[in-house]
Parts: C-alpha cells; sequence; structure tokens
C-alpha cells in the first residue's frame, strides 16, 4: 500500500517538516512494516510558461518543429534559471496556441530518467529548456502532445512553480500489508493506524460526508443461491446515479498526482474519481454507463461454461463459483474482480450508476486466482473490506462526481445491507496480562481497545468488546490481547531468553544423526538434499538386492509425470546429482545425503484413511487410522563416490575412487554410531559382483543386514551417464540407531610391548575373507588386540581354485610382556578354528 504524505495529513494531524521516514518509523511501532518511499524524481526549475508566438518550420526529414517564444517570468524578470524572461524553445508538439499556459522545464531541471534539461542547439536554433509532456513530468502516460494547464482545469501566473502547483513535491510511503490487516489498503485505515502510534488527531474520511437515503428505488436482486462453503457472496450492495457529467473535463492535477503516487495511473476523470475513493476509504467502486445498462442488476452465481467479455477485451469462462453482476443482457461484471466491456465508462459517458458492494473474500479470492486475474480492488475484497462504508463512499463518489465534472445527484439508486454485527468478545480480567507476559493495568486494556474502535461493556466483572466493522480479524480474546500488546507498544514487552527446562534437548537418534552427518563431511564428503520422486525403474533396480516387483507408492498429484513414485532408496536421487555436477565440470565427487525412504507392505493399502475436521480434536482411534495410513519410512544414509579421491599433483598420481572407499565411508557411519558393522560378501542386482559387500548389525536375533557398499554395475552407471566406476553405500539409520551404543565403551591403551606375527592360510577360493577373519579372531581368544589382511594370492604354489589369504596379526596382554610360545600358542588356536569352519590350512 502506497500513502501519499499530503493524502495522509487531510485525515490525521502531520508535524511540521515530517518526512516520509518519520512516517514509517511511526507505523513500524504498530506493526506496519516499512517497504520504500516513492518520489517524483524531478527538480527544478520547472515554472508555468506562456507561449507568446511560434514558427512552424518543416524539416528535410518530413517533419515539422515550432520555434517558440516562451514566456516564463513576469514583465522583465529574470527566470528562476537567472536567465531572461522570455526563452527561445523548439517544440515537437502542436497542441497548443499563442497564448496556452504550458509547463517549462528551464536548464538545470531534472526530469525522470534521470533526464538533465540544458540548453542546447537543435534544428539550427538554441532551445533554452523544453515544454514538458505528461509523461516526461511522471504525471502519466500521455506523450502525444504536452501539458496544457487549461487541460487540466488549472490557470497560474506566468513563472508560478509547476512542481507545487501540479503536486510532484508529494512524496509517499510504502507499507506491507498482512492477509489480516485489510483496513490499512486505505488512508482512512492507514491515518487511524498513525493516530494509534503518535497521538495526532484522527479525521475519519468516513464521516465526510452524509450518505442520502435514494428517493426512487433502482432494481437490484440478490439471488445467491450456490453460496460458496455456506457464506453468502454479497452482504452490501449500494447504488447512486449521478447524470450530466462532462465527460471532457480532465483529471485535476492534484488528483492525477496523488493516484501516481499510490500507484494508480490516470485513466478518465470518472474512473480516477473511483480509484480516488477506493484508495480513500479502502471499499472498491464500480461505475457503469447507465445509459448502456439493460433494466436492473441481479447478482448470481455464473452458470458453468458461461462467458463475460471483461475491461481488458478478453473472453473469459466463468466456473459455477464465480459471482456475477447481470442485467438483462447478461454479465456485466466479475464481482469484486473486473467489470465487464459492455457497460464500461468511455468518452462520452455522461450518466453514471455507482455501485459500492461488499462481497465475500473466499469468493473473491478464489475468482481471482482462478482467472489469473488480481486487481485492486480483489486485493481489497479478499482481505475484507469495512461493510459500513459502502453508502460513504457511494456518497463520496457522487460528490466528487458533482464537484469536479459538473455531474448531477440523481435520485435514483438503492440500498441493500444484509451484513452480520460483529460478535462480542469476553475478555476476562487478568488475561492480557497473563498471554503477554506484562502487567497492564485496567485502564490501559480499555484505552487500547476504545483506540481501535471496540465499543465495550463490562458483563460478570469482565470485559466485552465488540470489535469495530472495519476488524474481521478480531474474533477472539487472544487476538483483542494482541491488539492491546499492539497499541500500548511493543517496546513495553522486555526482552527474555527463555530458560531450557532441565533434561530438554536432542534425543539420542537425532544426536547420533547428526554425528552421522558431522563425521562425512569431516571426512570429504558434501551433504545434499535431492527430491523424493522418482520414476518407476529406479525403483525396481534400486528397491531391492534381487531382481522383481517392488512395493511402491505413486502420488494421486506428482509434480512431475516421470517421477510419480516415492523412492525406495537414497542413491537414485545422489546419482542425478552427480550426473549434474559433472554434466558442469565438477568430476570428482563424494556427496551423501540422510533422509526417509517409502517401503510400503506388499498388498498393504495407504493413504485410505478419512481425515477429521479441524473443529476439533481427533479421537484416538481416528489417530491410530490415520498412522496405519502410512506406509513404513526407515531413516537411511546414502554415499556415492564419482572420480578421483586424490587429485593428480607433481609427483604424485591420481588416485580413482573404488569399492573400498564406499566401504570406507560406511565404516565411518559405524564409528559415529560406536556400531560394529561386519562386512561379508553380498550381491545386488544394481551392484558389481565379487565388489559389493553386504553390511549386518548383531542383533539379539542374531545379524541382520543394514545395507550395502561397493560399486554400482558398468552398465547402471552408464545409464547415469557416469563413469564405469562409481563407489555408492546405503546404510539403514533406522535399525544402526537402534542398536547404537548408548555408552562408548572406552578401551584402555595397552603399555605392555605387542608380539607381531603373519598368517597365511589356504583356503578355497569362494571363502570371503570376512568370515575366514572371523573365524581366526575367535579361535586366537583375547590376547588378539588386531589383525588385517595384507595379501590375497593365487598363482604358483597354490591349487586351483584355491586362494591364500595372509594376515597381520598383533597380540598383547595388559598385565604382562608375552613370551612367543604364547603368542604362537594363539595363533594357532586361530588356525584350528579356521581349519574346522572352512578348511583352511597353513601355507608352506
Amino acid at each position: 500500500m502506497r500513502v501519499p504524505l499530503s493524502w495522509l495529513g487531510e485525515y490525521v494531524d502531520l508535524a511540521p517538516g515530517t518526512t516520509p521516514e518519520d512516517v514509517h518509523a511511526a507505523l513500524v511501532k504498530v506493526g506496519l512494516e516499512e517497504e520504500d518511499i516513492h518520489r517524483f524524481e524531478l527538480s527544478g526549475p520547472i515554472v508555468v510558461g506562456e507561449v507568446l508566438e511560434f514558427v512552424g518550420e518543416p524539416q528535410t526529414n518530413g517533419k515539422t518543429i515550432n520555434w517558440c517564444q516562451v514566456r516564463v517570468a513576469p514583465g522583465d524578470e529574470l527566470a528562476a534559471d537567472g536567465g531572461p524572461a522570455v526563452h527561445g524553445i523548439v517544440c515537437g508538439a502542436h497542441n497548443f496556441l499563442v497564448g496556452d499556459k504550458v509547463v517549462v522545464t528551464l536548464p538545470g531541471a531534472v526530469l525522470p530518467g534521470p533526464f538533465p534539461i540544458a540548453a542546447r542547439k537543435t534544428y539550427g536554433h538554441t532551445s533554452d529548456g523544453m515544454i514538458a509532456s505528461a509523461r516526461e513530468l511522471g504525471l502519466g502516460d500521455e506523450h502525444d502532445g504536452i501539458l496544457r494547464l487549461a487541460d487540466l482545469g488549472l490557470d497560474a501566473p506566468v513563472g508560478t512553480d509547476a512542481i507545487a502547483l501540479l503536486g510532484l513535491d508529494d512524496s509517499a510511503v510504502e507499507i506491507n500489508v498482512t492477509p489480516d490487516r485489510g483496513y490499512a489498503f486505505s488512508i482512512r485505515g492507514v491515518a487511524r493506524e498513525y493516530s494509534h502510534s503518535t497521538g495526532a488527531a484522527f479525521r475519519d474520511p468516513a464521516h465526510r460526508v452524509t450518505p442520502v437515503a435514494p428517493h426512487v428505488e433502482f432494481p437490484v436482486v440478490i439471488d445467491d443461491r450456490a453460496p460458496v462453503r455456506d457464506r453468502l457472496g454479497v452482504s452490501v450492495f449500494v447504488t447512486r446515479a449521478v447524470r450530466g457529467i462532462d465527460p471532457t473535463r480532465p483529471t485535476p492535477a492534484w488528483m492525477v498526482a496523488r493516484l501516481g503516487l499510490a500507484g494508480i495511473r490516470s485513466i478518465s476523470l470518472i474512473v480516477d474519481v473511483t480509484n480516488y475513493v477506493m484508495v480513500e476509504l479502502g471499499q472498491p467502486i464500480h461505475a457503469y454507463d447507465l445509459d448502456k445498462l439493460s433494466g436492473g442488476i441481479l447478482v448470481r452465481r455464473a452458470q458453468p461454461g458461461e462467458k463475460i467479455v471483461t475491461l481488458d477485451a478478453v473472453t473469459r469462462t466463468l466456473n459455477g463459483e464465480d459471482l456475477l453482476i447481470t442485467d438483462e443482457s447478461g454479465p456485466i461484471g466479475l464481482a469484486g474482480v473486473m467489470g465487464g466491456a459492455s457497460t464500461e465508462i468511455d468518452s462520452a459517458s455522461s450518466n453514471v450508476l455507482i455501485e459500492a458492494a461488499n462481497f465475500d473474500s473466499v469468493s473473491i479470492a478464489r475468482s481471482a486466482r482462478r482467472h489469473k486475474l488480481p486487481s485492486e480492488a480483489s486485493r481489497r475484497f479478499e482481505r475484507g473490506v469495512d461493510p459500513a462504508v459502502a453508502a460513504a463512499a457511494a456518497a463520496r463518489v457522487v460528490e466528487l462526481l458533482v464537484e469536479l465534472a459538473g455531474g448531477t445527484p440523481d435520485d435514483l439508486g438503492s440500498v441493500h445491507h444484509n451484513a452480520p454485527a460483529p460478535t462480542p468478545i469476553v475478555l476476562p480480567v487478568g488475561f492480557v496480562s497473563g498471554l503477554i507476559g506484562l502487567a497492564y493495568t485496567a485502564e490501559e486494556v480499555r484505552h487500547a481497545l476504545t483506540e481501535i474502535g471496540a465499543l465495550l461493556v463490562e458483563a460478570d466483572g469482565d470485559l466485552v468488546a465488540t470489535p469495530p466493522t472495519w476488524r474481521p480479524d478480531l474474533t477472539d480474546k487472544w487476538t483483542l490481547a494482541e491488539e492491546v500488546a499492539r497499541i500500548v507498544g511493543y517496546d513495553r514487552i522486555p526482552s527474555v531468553l527463555p530458560i531450557a527446562p532441565p533434561g530438554r534437548g536432542l534425543t539420542t537418534s537425532q544426536r547420533l544423526r547428526r554425528t552421522v552427518a558431522q563425521t562425512l563431511a569431516a571426512t570429504g564428503h558434501t551433504e545434499v538434499l535431492t527430491y523424493p520422486f522418482v520414476g518407476k525403474g529406479v525403483n525396481a533396480l534400486f528397491g531391492a538386492a534381487a531382481a522383481g516387483s517392488v512395493a511402491e507408492i505413486r502420488l494421486k498429484n506428482p509434480m512431475d509425470g516421470e517421477a510419480p513414485f516415492l523412492r525406495t532408496s537414497m542413491l537414485p536421487g545422489l546419482l542425478q546429482i552427480a550426473h549434474r555436477n559433472r554434466s558442469r565440470g565438477i568430476i570428482d565427487l563424494a556427496i551423501y545425503e540422510q533422509g526417509l525412504v517409502f517401503r510400503p507392505e506388499a498388498g498393504a493399502s495407504y493413504g485410505t484413511a478419512v481425515l477429521p475436521a479441524g473443529g476439533a480434536l481427533p479421537s484416538l482411534e481416528a489417530i491410530a487410522a490415520l498412522n496405519d495410513g502410512i506406509p513404513p519410512q526407515p531413516y537411511r544414509v546414502g554415499v556415492v563416490i564419482v572420480g578421483n579421491t586424490v587429485r593428480h599433483q607433481p609427483g604424485q598420481p591420481a588416485v580413482p575412487a573404488t569399492w573400498q572407499d564406499a566401504l570406507a565411508a560406511a565404516q565411518q557411519v559405524a564409528l559415529a554410531t560406536g556400531v560394529r558393522i561386519e562386512v561379508r560378501q553380498g550381491a545386488h542386482q544394481a551392484m558389481h559382483p565379487g565388489r559389493t559387500a553386504e553390511l549386518f548389525v548383531s542383533t539379539d536375533a542374531g545379524p541382520r543386514s543394514v545395507g550395502f557398499a561397493g560399486e554400482l554395475l558398468p552398465a547402471v552407471a552408464k545409464s547415469f551417464d557416469l563413469p564405469a566406476v562409481v563407489a555408492v553405500a546405503e546404510i539403514d539409520l533406522s535399525v544402526v540407531l537402534d542398536h547404537a551404543e548408548r555408552e562408548l565403551t572406552v578401551h584402555p591403551i595397552g603399555t605392555m610391548p605387542a608380539a607381531t606375527q603373519d598368517l597365511s592360510l589356504v583356503v578355497a577360493a569362494e571363502v570371503s575373507a570376512a568370515e575366514l577373519k572371523a573365524s581366526v579372531v575367535a579361535g586366537a581368544g583375547a590376547l588378539l588386540e588386531s589383525i588385517e589382511l595384507v595379501d590375497d594370492y593365487r598363482g604358483a604354489g597354490v591349487l586351483p581354485g584355491q586362494k591364500s589369504l595372509t594376515f597381520a596379526l598383533r597380540f598383547r596382554a595388559t598385565d604382562r610382556t608375552l613370551t612367543a610360545a604364547e603368542a604362537s600358542d594363539a595363533r594357532l588356536a586361530g588356525v584350528a578354528a579356521a581349519g574346522a569352519a572352512f578348511g583352511a590350512t597353513l601355507r608352506e
């Protein structure tokens, strides 16, 4: 909302020297957020001049220019720029005569643009200034000719400052109006708020005129048989007629300037007057050419498929919820949004019917959005318009049309008023202080509510407040309490940091999730966020270890028709991110994401529960039904590594990513959560055979699979336009966190010397190193401190179908130095256990 200061000052006292910044500061105190300051970006000398004579001079380019002599100062006085009283000026316009008063911009002036004015040589003359048009001054779009004062109904002595004469010295403040404060979409509402903030005297513009009841009834019928959401479409409908308007009269310069600062361009006097009253009072007004109306007016809902041509010359197909203004010829207006072209005000309109109505906010908002037709009227209606101001607004339009357009008020009109009275609200004693946390006196509460226009009475010791008609947002005791806090002053409310209750904070699960994210980030991975929507193919590929149908959730209204399903794995989105980054030149990537996947049970039905009404707390049964309609949503972490993990440097070759990097990321997740992950040879339809590890955690029911790590199949990687080697890992954090150590066990660092030995075992080639390692650990006992696989040999000296796995063993006792015999005995015990489990033998 833009508010010109001169207009604001008509209805609230502004102290001398008040600047736009001062007004902004005052409005911010009562909760109206500042946006911008608007001014006519021009400076003088710009004066009233008189055309003394001019000579038309045809040019070789076919254009005729006028060499004009223009008086810009009375008598022999110097002009405002210090030059002579008469200036020679070149002008290309032809809409003026000798003796006309015009607006002259003298050398040194600056017009909007900025466009500085200087004496310059053109068309064989030195033009000492410029005769300005309305567009050059920022007064409108008219640029076909210069601006004549007579066209604005003005006259002033030569040399008069034209900036002040035309109202171009005004400025406007722009504020952000929230949806619940529609009354601030008017000078009336903003002036009242400025009064609340500063204590300045407020004069209600709605009381400027007294509505006159029409003596001749204009036929108006309200027929809203299909209300939207049980809300009637129109509650107030006032009409007034004005005859004998002079359509040739111009809009006064002061009105053009104010409307321009308010963000509304001047169109014609009749339309400008309706817009002026709308901004002044907040009541949208529509004017019909009375001579184009056929019979009376019927307000009704549209028939599905019915059409109307609106003022923008667009034919619109209507919906059954659209509220229409019609006459005997059919639709003549889309109520509260835009008028129809058939009864449009034009340059010949002399008899006018004024409409001031109050339409339902929901209905108007839906129509405006349905037809993509926002307007100044719909913007106000959808936030709520004062139903009590319609008659005054219509009377104000009549007054201005009589005063400015020479019209005559007619006895014809109508008044339909069915708006419900505001509902009284009980405000218990002490409620405001208890809610805001500040002690307000009873007098402060009363004063604040009286200030906003509420009517107060007492009942059983409590205060009963009836909100004013312009405040539909005041619906309960909480909104009244907010008004008290606002009017008394937000600065009264102390800034106090709340004290967190003991025992609160992150849950264990939240803390561990954050630790996982921090650990992966610290080890060189970048966190990304992806959409959870995928196509059917990737769900089938990544959703299960083996090929087959995968249960999935299909969205009823997907954002993208190519991705209508919810993901069952984290990897598809990560692979798309990797592809997008590589296509933009980032070829070395290590990315991860934590989030939910959706794993419905086969044959289950989801999303069928009926949503409970919002007016009351749902029952436990309703909540249980809603929960049953939600598919399982395990929390997972996915990792994708592409390119090199170490870039090429002088003396250092590049190190490409492999399955080992994916497995290392999984081990980092295990380290962050304190969970021991067991690694086994695995298989997955999207993964490279032989380069896939399945990850397990120990549970009371035995080892449980929690994910996998390894390399994608080259064909799968190619389908995402990625290199042949792509390392990936995906872990079910929901299961991992359920088995995470709540208290980490810290083992003391051994101070006794360690004994190290190597162990080479020959086993069948299909035996996994992890399983063989586990058997050695189980057999070696407590003295074995660590074991690492250091070699996998297949060749001379080892039979076909077998392999030799070499482990580095380290033994240590906590209380003594181990002897070589003790270490050897423990080593042989591990060999025996491996032999019993897998037939392993020592390699000679």
